[in-house]
C-alpha cells in the first residue's frame, strides 16, 4: 500500500475529533486562530503530497497536520505558504492548541 495525501474531507473530521476534546479556553483560542484549510510547502518531506494542510495560524507560528505521520504540529513560518520546521508529533489538535495557549 502506498500513502496517499490526507484529503480535506478527512482533515476536517480529524478537527472535529479535536475540537469536541477541547476545553472552553482551548477552544476560544481556536475560534480566534483557525483558517480555512490550506496546502503550504515544507520541503522535501510535504513534495510527494503537494504539501501539508495547515489548519489555523497565530503570529508568526502555523498549526498544520502532518498526513506523513498523523498528527497536529505547530512550526514557525517567515513566509506565507511556506512552513520553516518539519516535526512528526503525533499530536491531537486540543494538545496542539494547549501548547500554544501555555506560550501565550
Amino acid at each position: 500500500m502506498t500513502w496517499q495525501p490526507i484529503t480535506e474531507e478527512q482533515l476536517s473530521d480529524e478537527i472535529n475529533r479535536g475540537v469536541t476534546k477541547m476545553t472552553l479556553e482551548q477552544f476560544r483560542l481556536w475560534e480566534a486562530i483557525h483558517v480555512l484549510q490550506q496546502k503550504w510547502k515544507l520541503s522535501p518531506w510535504g513534495d510527494l503530497g503537494g504539501g501539508f494542510l495547515i489548519v489555523a495560524i497565530v503570529g508568526q507560528t502555523v498549526v498544520w497536520y502532518n498526513d506523513i505521520e498523523g498528527g497536529f504540529n505547530r512550526s514557525v513560518y517567515l513566509q506565507l505558504g511556506v512552513i520553516n520546521n518539519y516535526w512528526c508529533n503525533q499530536d491531537e489538535l486540543n494538545w496542539t492548541v494547549q501548547c500554544l495557549l501555555d506560550v501565550i
